[in-house]
């Protein structure tokens, strides 16, 4: 039997095609005897997502409503050994080369600096990122660099302090400042910035976002709201698109193609004509247009939520179960292979634009970004 290969437009979701030798009664590919996280559209999984908690100190208005939310059971999570031991399956025996943590907020999680440690110490050496917004940063900066930590995505959708207060129901823009600036001074560069836009609430700011990025030498990411919010009111019509964003900035500053390979990074990204980032190298802008130019066809990733379940999508409707298999004792060996099976089944695209399009049950903040 063939594999389906992917074809992919800036137009919309990627879609399956099959070569001959697929079984057309069933179009249900075999899946080749391989260790990688393969799936039946041939991309593979290299760069692991891992959700440390659910738990935010932030109320974002477009993550989460202000009282919070029913936070997951400690017994139900990972504990450390349980994630450094998944990591290390992933890392060793299914190929995967770039670990990001994430939350809920990553940082709240007192055991951080050691798994960061542990998963340093894996040979291979995967890349290790981490995102968060930025609260108490500039109290672990250093001792995550010391750890292994490489860079880290902090989350600032404005400078502007009280619409920084309006939009995270919280007074902390100051200590998100100071996060980044402790994360420059450590060297976890580059220091990237996640920045969502909303209608008629922050869409003013792409360019005073980028003139601050700029004067700093951090890199900017802008991101299309997406409809992963707990409240399941995601908007189409509230979302600024990419195209709205690129034109807020070129009217502003001169955007040039961006000759490195873009590959399998979710950012379509220009240089910034006439500026540098912290490390010397040409200053960049990304945006990340999930919503209406989805990237589906080159996704690279795969994720383990903070009570070890396995996401073969952001917006998948299913999940495999990697805690209980762990906790009645299987071997390296069964973890691995449910974690292949979990990846087979990845499906083509999102498929937001689908009339039957579901969103997730589980939120951003549950699953990990």
């Amino acid at each position: 039997m063939g594999i389906p290969v992917i074809q992919s437009t800036a137009a919309g979701p990627a879609r399956a095609t099959t070569r001959p030798g697929t079984d057309q009664k069933t179009e249900t590919p075999v899946r080749p005897e391989v260790n990688g996280l393969i799936d039946r559209y041939q991309r593979l999984a290299t760069d692991l997502r891992v959700s440390l908690t659910d738990r935010c100190n932030l109320r974002c208005t477009y993550c989460m409503p202000a009282e919070g939310l029913p936070w997951l059971p400690k017994d139900r999570l990972l504990t450390d050994d349980e994630i450094v031991r998944l990591v290390r399956v992933a890392v060793q025996k299914l190929g995967v080369t770039g670990v990001r943590f994430t939350g809920g907020e990553p940082l709240i999680r007192p055991g951080l600096p050691a798994i960061v440690a542990a998963a340093a110490r894996l040979d291979p050496r995967p890349k290790l990122s981490l995102t968060t917004n930025g609260i108490g940063l500039a109290r672990l900066a250093g001792t995550l660099r010391d750890a292994g930590l490489d860079r880290v995505n902090v989350s600032l959708d404005t400078i502007d302090p009280d619409r920084f207060t309006a939009l995270t129901r919280r007074d902390r823009l100051s200590d998100v400042l100071a996060g980044l600036a402790s994360a420059a001074d450590a060297g976890l560069t580059p220091v990237k910035i996640n920045s969502v836009l909303m209608r008629g609430v922050n869409d003013q700011d792409a360019p005073d976002l980028l003139r601050f990025a700029l004067a700093h030498g951090y890199e900017l990411r802008f991101i299309e709201q997406m409809p992963l919010d707990a409240q399941h009111g995601w908007d189409r019509a509230s979302m600024v698109t990419a195209t709205e964003i690129l034109a807020a900035l070129k009217a502003e500053f001169t955007l040039l193609p961006d000759p490195v390979e873009r590959g399998g990074a979710p950012a379509e990204t220009w240089l910034v004509d006439g500026f540098t980032a912290l490390d010397g190298r040409p200053a960049r802008v990304g945006v990340i247009g999930s919503v209406t130019r989805p990237f589906c066809g080159d996704c690279d990733r795969t994720r383990l939520t903070a009570d070890g379940q396995v996401r073969a999508c952001l917006f998948a409707t299913e999940e495999s179960d990697l805690r209980e298999a762990l906790r009645s004792g299987a071997d390296d060996e069964e973890l691995a292979g449910r974690w292949r099976t979990a990846m087979w089944g990845k499906r083509a695209g999102h498929d937001i634009d689908d009339p039957t399009f579901l969103q997730p049950a589980r939120p951003m903040s549950a699953i990990g970004g």
